[in-house]
């Protein structure tokens, strides 16, 4: 299985007692090598164009099969190599040998040492602290080959997944309350509630940092996706298991910086959906309630720029200075900016709707969420832009926000839009209470993650995508799937 040349790979010639075989009548026979090899060929073409993390399984499947298939019919026919490309392969693997950094033997060292891979991880993290605060060109390069490395010492074949419960150690359970990110655990009872009937909590675990999760997941069984996380939380008592048909990842945290970037995530919920699947056939639906953690941080810099250009271009409507005009947009409805305006000064302050939003938004405490009649004006335009922001915002081509990106890369599509969905301090905060229920439809979870990959393509249901109807006329930015 070897290149006759540079551009194009063939069989080499095949030995006596082949020819003598291939020389046979049947044609079919005759080409039938050529045809494996070309089928290899494709596969591993398809598997080489995807992002290697976001390859999807049934491709690297169907290459491995066919490679191993392959292999046996080379050794029995005893492939030649051809002269030239053998010298050139060598020059190869001789600059690739020197041109490796001297620090990859320490690493790999300290990989295979008692504890060794714990301080890699503290290693990144310092490195990650260090470039947050100055962008150096040898330590970025140290980073991206620190990174690679962990990824592949840390891949789902090294790791294992552990239900964690009540009856874990202590160190254990210190663990998960000081590590969980989204939802601080506030004392022992909610530790319990958590771990208890109608929950789940699953962890990533390796060998080499023993007694803590890597990665852990929590999951609520219900029987119907939540729209708020306040029913995740404090629902008590849950149902009885045998009556959910939903389970909902409510919460996954991960707790070593140093992998950052390092997507344990992906293979953790397609491990735990299999897991549960096969102990729960009676639950249907797999979905999130997620954070959506840049959208108040993205809206205040649009309110800000544009309240900004529209009052700049109010003073120069009567000049022929109009240079700011073509920067300028409302991203208010005209329904949505006159209902801010008729609002009481008394209540806020703004010569524009998008600068009476800003205000709102900025107040001090959250002010505008106790109000009933501010929540029933901000409702509208809020939601609205939310899905404007997961739909249609992008970096690169892909989802602005971290966390819509990370589902969506995993195969999700976005459901359902909730208001007032987080009442905390940190959810008023980062996305004025709204959070996003994202689903995993288990037939379609690797036709999405590819569509997104390779096309950015989001996935969405017919009422997110009603938001930004007007919008997408002539714009298409995602799949409309009930």
């Amino acid at each position: 299985m070897r290149p006759n040349n540079s551009t194009k790979l063939a069989f080499s010639p095949l030995p006596n007692r082949s020819r003598a075989r291939a020389m046979q009548p049947s044609s079919d026979n005759a080409n039938k090598p050529q045809r494996d090899f070309e089928h290899v060929r494709d596969s591993m073409h398809s598997a080489i164009s995807m992002n290697k993390t976001e390859v999807i399984d049934t491709v690297l499947n169907d290459f491995s099969e066919k490679f191993l298939v392959l292999g046996e019919e080379a050794q029995s026919a005893g492939h030649e190599e051809d002269g030239v490309l053998g010298s050139f392969y060598r020059i190869e693997r001789n600059l690739r040998h020197a041109l490796k950094p001297m620090y990859e033997g320490l690493f790999e060292r300290l990989n295979m040492h008692p504890g060794g891979l714990k301080v890699l991880t503290s290693l990144r993290a310092d490195i990650l602290s260090i470039l947050a605060e100055e962008n150096i060109a040898s330590l970025r390069a140290l980073d991206s080959y620190l990174k690679e490395k962990l990824g592949t010492w840390l891949s789902p074949a090294a790791l294992e997944l552990h239900q964690i419960t009540w009856d874990d150690p202590a160190s254990l359970l210190e663990k998960i309350v000081a590590y969980e990110a989204v939802h601080p655990i506030s004392n022992l009872l909610d530790l319990k509630r958590r771990l208890g009937v109608g929950r789940r909590c699953f962890g990533y675990l390796h060998a080499a940092i023993p007694g803590e999760p890597l990665i852990f997941i929590e999951v609520a069984l219900l029987k119907n996706v939540a729209q708020t996380i306040q029913e995740v939380l404090w629902d008590d008592p849950p149902i009885p298991e045998c009556e959910a048909t939903c389970a909902l990842f409510y919460s996954i945290s991960s707790t070593q910086r140093g992998l950052a970037g390092i997507n344990l995530g992906k293979f953790l919920i397609k491990r735990v959906i299999t897991l549960v699947k096969r102990d729960m056939p009676h639950i249907s639906t797999f979905a999130t309630i997620s954070p959506i953690p840049g959208f108040i941080q993205w809206l205040l810099s649009k309110l800000a720029s544009q309240s900004k250009l529209a009052e700049v271009n109010d003073i120069s409507q009567s000049s022929a200075d109009r240079s700011g005009s073509a920067f300028r947009e409302n991203i208010l409805e005209p329904e949505e900016e006159k209902a801010l305006m008729d609002l009481s000064e008394e209540f806020v302050a703004g010569k524009n709707g998008m600068e009476r939003m800003l205000n709102l938004l900025t107040s001090k405490n959250h002010e505008w969420s106790n109000f009933a009649p501010l929540l029933s004006i901000l409702k509208t335009p809020l939601l609205r832009l939310c899905a404007r922001y997961l739909l249609q915002e992008k970096k690169r081509g892909k989802a602005l926000d971290s966390v819509a990106n990370f589902h969506l890369q995993n195969g999700a599509m976005i459901e359902r839009i909730n208001w007032m969905a987080d009442r905390s301090e940190n959810g008023l905060h980062q996305s004025a209470g709204i959070m996003v229920n994202y689903v995993y439809r288990l037939e379609n979870i690797e036709e999405y993650a590819q569509s997104y990959f390779s096309t950015g393509q989001i996935h969405a249901s017919d009422d997110v995508c009603r938001y930004v109807e007007p919008l997408n006329e002539h714009q298409p930015a995602t799949d409309k799937r009930g």
